[in-house]
């Protein structure tokens, strides 16, 4: 690709990072914040995510959400954040002339009021949005194996919190968490596609001059695997569901291609050995098997829905499946996983949206710009060898187990 790399951190701590890629016909920006629901405090669970809606609302320079929603629409920005337990990242994707629009908008969105009436609207949608995941068997299920595993460890917070911390949470508990969160050196600001990084870099030194760094920082400490086997049940649910984690490569090992490799072979959503042990046999509706690297540990997940009466069998069957991996793992997996994997990591580096995402989190992750060529490389160098490695270090054994079921 015709790219160019460029790096640059501004006086406050600021980290800029562009792609510039001169043949492109749009731009994309993201703001990646350092901070999630394991950088949370238990009583405020949820902060995090809230904190991300509060940033739509008026801005302390003045503008209004009314304001803040118009103007991405006026220059046809297609635009968003997320929270998760790690990151949250404002992004948009514009045509080039737009950027320095959108950059505007973050940077004065990134400053919000918080004003108080804002907050007590807004908590209201949360409890809501934490009502509605409350309905949904899969993410509840994915919440209670999270604070399984990761037990005593933010890591298994939920990321929209509870309705007791969401609850209780005061507007002056999030300003001190936005204050020392939310500075400057605890942010990457990446960009892809048609970009002048000059006029980029100005532009942002311009307007976050008077932001102030904090020394934010993680705490590192990460938990060990805990063992855990569970059933809930709910009278409210039809289906069977089961979910199985156990540990993984973190985000910064060099095992994690192998690791993204094996999670395919496993449970990819069509062609996978789950796939055809439980779904083509129409023992289960679903079944897959991902990789989760986190910052400095990582862990492999599982997850499968059936009908309640095929519960026992379906649990065997992937529990069998993950053990035969070991013994019988072939080349031809290896060589087929991989070459999807990099179809679907070209697709997605071929726009400056996917291009931006991952120049930002790898950077989050591994303080260091990694290419798309680079990354395809590495990928399709992942052995056979290494992925036995990997399962001998790692062996597919779920140290936590956790159903949710009709049954009473």
């Amino acid at each position: 690709m015709n790219t160019q790399f460029h790096h640059q951190q501004l006086d406050n701590g600021l980290t800029v990072l562009c792609e510039a890629n001169p043949s492109a016909h749009t731009a994309a920006v993201g703001f990646f914040v350092r901070t999630g629901a394991r950088d949370e405090q238990p009583p405020l669970m949820g902060v995090s995510h809230f904190l991300e809606h509060m940033m739509f609302k008026a801005t302390a320079a003045g503008r209004t959400a009314a304001d803040v929603n118009r103007q991405f629409d006026q220059i046809g920005a297609d635009f968003n954040a997320f929270t998760s337990h790690e990151q949250t990242l404002y992004h948009a994707h514009v045509l080039p002339e737009m950027l320095p629009q959108a950059v505007d908008l973050f940077t004065d969105m990134l400053r919000p009021a918080l004003r108080e009436d804002d907050f007590e609207m807004e908590r209201k949608v949360i409890l809501e949005e934490i009502s509605m995941y409350d309905d949904r068997p899969g993410w509840r299920l994915q919440d209670a194996i999270l604070e399984s595993y990761f037990r005593g460890h933010p890591l298994g917070h939920r990321v929209l919190g509870t309705a007791a911390t969401v609850g209780s949470m005061t507007a002056a508990q999030m300003r001190d968490y936005f204050n020392q969160r939310y500075s400057p050196d605890n942010l990457v600001v990446a960009a892809a596609g048609r970009v002048d990084f000059d006029a980029l870099l100005a532009d942002l030194a311009q307007r976050t001059a008077h932001w102030q760094p904090t020394g934010a920082a993680r705490d590192h400490g990460n938990p060990p695997a805990a063992q855990h086997d569970s059933t809930l049940t709910d009278p409210r649910v039809h289906r069977h569901y089961l979910a199985a984690m156990w540990p993984g490569p973190a985000a910064q090992d060099s095992q994690r291609y192998a690791a993204r490799v094996l999670a395919d072979v496993l449970g990819d959503s069509e062609g996978s050995r789950l796939y055809w042990a439980l779904i083509d046999p129409g023992l289960a509706d679903e079944a897959d098997l991902s990789y989760l690297p986190y910052d400095g540990v990582g862990a492999f997940f599982s997850y499968a829905s059936c009908a309640p009466e095929k519960g026992e069998q379906v649990e065997q069957v992937l529990r069998e499946t993950l053990r035969v991996v070991c013994e019988d793992l072939s080349l031809e997996e290896i060589v087929r996983a991989k070459n999807k994997l990099a179809t679907s990591a070209t697709l997605m580096g071929e726009r400056p949206q996917g291009r931006m995402t991952n120049l930002g989190a790898n950077w989050l992750y591994l303080g260091r710009h990694v290419s798309l060529e680079q990354e395809l490389e590495r990928l399709m160098a992942v052995t056979l060898d290494e992925v036995r490695e990997l399962l001998a270090a790692a062996p597919p054994e779920p140290c936590a187990v956790v159903r949710l079921t009709p049954k009473g």
